[in-house]
């Protein structure tokens, strides 16, 4: 790796490497942890020559800040390794955060780091025995009983956690992300739905593996690409019904997300990707549709050829459940403004459309069967 400046000039930085720092008219060399023969070899060299061998904590702060973020996360690990300076400094919130951002920001949101603070705090607390289901294993924040439990996270292995290591809150999530330890709340593509999931990384074949957050936490799939993954987009628990600020601004053409369940019992809700669509007394001419100021929603589920009973539902714009143990509950509607987030729907579509899906629960209400 080489980067310069008009203050700092550094050369090849790299863990088990002889380093060199020029700063103004000055050089100097120092050796990061785990050398190589051929790097000592070369210090030997450039002492003969009588250049300046400086330790890495000889540097300014600055300059040692800079150095350790250039470092990867399996580097820094090794960095930590090699005095209790060294340790504290490559175990820094600071640096651990860019790394997160880097890998995980796309799938792991605010609920997962509350998740991962409510398994700090009870390390620091030392209530681990109260909250352990096996040996090793820590169950994160639940809701309800069983067998509707809804489960927070899970962490399989809370000994990352143990002394000093719960004071390191960016670096053990890291870790604990990465071995694939930490079960972290997210939202998972499924079919034409996304699912509330437990996640897991599986760092082998860089895919995800999931598991539903209640009814014993059965399997949501395997070999979950990241694409299929992402952070929840509501602050909304998915118990709870999802309180809509978009339904009165709603029009044709909308596309939106809307939650459902299949009965009243069902402890959480889906979502399920659908588009607003005209009413049935509308001409769909622009120039005339009024659809916009009626107290009711055809909402059309695309996903489904023309003449499908499974296409359109009409729904009230007032907030609330609304359904049967028919067709099925409705909840909040959140619309749609990122082309990215289209886009992933559409992409589904392909392999679901022609057909109706495989589900184990009933599917939307028929239009014709308008829900009160």
């Amino acid at each position: 790796m080489f980067f310069s400046n008009t203050h700092t000039s550094l050369v090849d930085i790299k863990v088990g490497h002889l380093c060199q720092l020029s700063q103004g008219c000055d050089t100097f060399f120092f050796l990061l942890p785990m050398p190589s023969k051929k790097s000592a070899s070369d210090m030997e060299e450039n002492i003969e020559k009588g250049c300046n061998i400086a330790s890495l904590l000889d540097l300014p702060e600055s300059t040692l800040d800079f150095i350790l973020k250039l470092l990867s996360p399996i580097e820094l690990c090794s960095m930590s390794e090699v005095c209790t300076s060294l340790r504290d400094r490559s175990q820094s919130d600071h640096l651990w955060e860019e790394h997160m951002k880097r890998k995980w920001v796309k799938v792991v949101g605010d609920v997962a780091y509350k998740e991962w603070q409510w398994h700090v705090t009870a390390a620091k607390e030392g209530n681990f025995l109260n909250q352990r289901i096996d040996h090793y294993g820590s169950l994160g924040s639940f809701t309800g009983i069983w067998p509707t439990l809804y489960l927070g996270s899970y962490l399989e292995d809370c000994r990352i956690l143990e002394g000093q290591r719960s004071n390191k809150f960016m670096m053990t999530l890291y870790l604990s992300l990465e071995s694939g330890r930490f079960w972290f709340p997210a939202q998972v593509y499924k079919g034409l739905m996304i699912h509330h999931a437990l996640v897991s990384y599986d760092t082998k074949s860089n895919t995800f593996q999931a598991r539903h957050q209640t009814g014993g936490w059965r399997n949501l799939g395997t070999n979950i690409e990241w694409d299929m993954v992402r952070v929840p987009t509501v602050g909304t628990p998915p118990y709870a019904l999802h309180v809509s600020d978009c339904l009165d601004n709603l029009k044709p053409g909308d596309h939106i997300e809307i939650q459902w369940k299949g009965t009243s019992t069902t402890p959480t809700y889906d979502w399920w990707y659908a588009v607003i669509g005209h009413l049935e007394s509308c001409s769909e001419n622009v120039l005339y549709c009024q659809c916009h100021h009626s107290g009711s929603l055809i909402v059309e589920f695309k996903q489904y050829p023309q003449g499908s009973y499974m296409r359109r539902i009409q729904l009230s714009r007032k907030n609330g459940e609304q359904g049967d143990n028919v067709g099925g509950y409705y909840g909040g509607i959140r619309k749609l403004h990122s082309e990215e987030e289209i886009e992933t729907w559409q992409k589904l579509f392909p392999a679901h459309v022609q057909r109706a899906p495989i589900l184990h629960y009933m599917p939307p209400v028929p239009a014709q069967l308008p829900i009160p």
